[in-house]
């Protein structure tokens, strides 16, 4: 391609990319959150967060989100109008933002107390990564590069440019990459499976014998001296992944599993009204759940030093998450209700996770900003509430617009990449009627013009 020509595809795919102006308006404001992130990490009156330790404000707080989910609860009787859905979009939106909630207090409040009981969220985040994109392949097949670049895009734009602005280091992000790697670990599983389909034709054995191979894949790392490879990146990024070494697995294997566990819900409860024996069962089954919760937490969680609990923590840590799923979709009933609450907050967790270090707290979560005078470590404690409530709503605010931008960001990035992929297929850029209609169906071939006509010559498969 000459550089005539590359200036020309340049100008032609500039001006067909319907969403660019949506692009650019989403960088403005993102530059700006980057700004006021910047603003806020770099504020010049703090105090070292170690002086803000409160555990009775922990347990308040968390009280006043349990009000705010009570009362933000609703039930959607038509939720399960194509089947029981336990464990719906809804509900584990709801999951990631009450333990979000409970992590960010537990930062600014200095709650070590329960340390154990955030490694437990943190691996459910990791978890769900594995749960919900194992189902999206499944049932989609879309191992596609513009699926790859999305889902990159969505977890790093930001935390990345967060980095660059204001000078984090990326270990303090771990999440972003533990969420990465679990995406792609996710997707590589999924497509093995998709080609075991030539050899294998039952789905369950196919499935089964895809997710053994990824557990052998984890237990050959993991287990032995290749991990070391993660210390070249850091002894931070080291210690994080063995912590969640086999998180988004077992995610994957309850990917897996939860269209059977739909099945067996779905059975239970498919003759209204409400039977002696469905409550039966539904006891039966919250009991269980509690019970999981409990049997971890006086064998394991109860361990109050990290050092003696952290290395028993992969291999334990999906006795309270499948102990929790069971007690949450205990009755038809619980799969049908949400917090709204809670579920906006669980829509902006990546957000509120990186702005937590700049905006909530500062100096990488290290200190605590003092916006209103008098709110220091020796402050009234209604001045310090207030003096939190202030920079919280200006840290929630700027992690939801962060959010919507970002997904803006990642849908045009998409949609250009669809628009590539369509020029290199047909040779031809869409007619101003397909861009204002938006998508169209791309065929599978590339029109290729004869040197002596301009009729089209013959087309070849791509």
């Amino acid at each position: 391609m000459t550089q005539r020509s590359m200036e020309t595809f340049a100008r032609n795919l500039w001006s067909h990319w319907k969403s660019r102006d949506d692009f650019l308006k989403a960088q403005k404001h993102v530059a700006g959150i980057l700004a006021l992130a910047f603003v806020g990490n770099n504020w010049p009156a703090s105090y070292p967060r170690d002086e803000n330790e409160n555990a009775a404000m922990f347990w308040v707080m968390n009280v006043v989100i349990l009000v705010a989910a009570l009362v933000t609860l609703q039930h959607d009787a038509n939720a399960s109008a194509r089947g029981i859905q336990p464990l719906s979009r809804d509900q584990t939106e709801e999951w990631k933002g009450w333990m979000q909630w409970a992590f960010i207090m537990y930062h600014y409040f200095r709650a070590r107390f329960v340390y154990n009981e955030i490694r437990i969220f943190v691996s459910s985040y990791v978890f769900m990564t594995g749960w919900g994109n194992w189902q999206y392949f499944e049932k989609k097949r879309d191992f596609s590069l513009e699926r790859a670049i999305s889902m990159w895009l969505r977890i790093n734009y930001f935390p990345l440019l967060l980095c660059l602005v204001v000078g984090t280091k990326l270990d303090d992000f771990y999440i972003v990459p533990l969420h990465t790697t679990g995406f792609f670990v996710t997707m590589a599983t999924a497509y093995v499976a998709h080609v075991l389909e030539r050899f294998i034709k039952p789905a369950v054995q196919r499935n089964l014998a895809a997710i053994g191979i990824s557990l052998l894949v984890h237990i050959l790392f993991y287990e032995t001296k290749a991990v070391n490879f993660l210390k070249f990146f850091s002894d931070e990024i080291f210690f994080r992944f063995q912590a969640d070494k086999y998180s988004t697995w077992f995610g994957i294997l309850a990917g897996f599993g939860w269209s059977y566990v739909k099945k067996a819900i779905q059975f239970y409860n498919t003759t209204p009204p409400v039977t002696l024996h469905q409550n039966i069962v539904s006891a039966t089954q919250g009991a269980a759940g509690l019970a999981l919760i409990l049997f971890w937490y006086f064998m394991f969680g109860s361990i109050q030093d990290k050092f003696t609990y952290n290395p028993m923590h992969p291999y334990v840590f999906w006795i309270p998450v499948f102990g929790y799923l069971l007690m949450r979709n205990a009755s038809k009933y619980l799969t049908e209700v949400h917090s709204h609450a809670l579920e906006f907050f669980g829509r902006i967790t990546l957000e509120t996770y990186v702005l937590q270090f700049h905006l909530f707290m500062c100096r990488d979560v290290k200190h605590i900003p003092i916006v209103i005078p008098g709110s220091g470590p020796t402050g009234h404690i209604l001045v310090k509430i207030l003096n939190m409530l202030l920079t919280g709503a200006i840290f929630v605010a700027a992690a939801y617009y962060a959010r919507q931008n970002t997904v803006v960001t990642q849908d045009s990035v998409t949609d250009l990449m669809n628009l590539v992929r369509q020029y290199y297929r047909t040779g031809t850029w869409p007619s101003a009627e397909e861009n204002e209609e938006g998508d169209v169906d791309v065929p599978l071939v590339r029109k290729q013009e004869s040197s002596s006509s301009t009729n089209e010559g013959k087309n070849d498969d791509v």
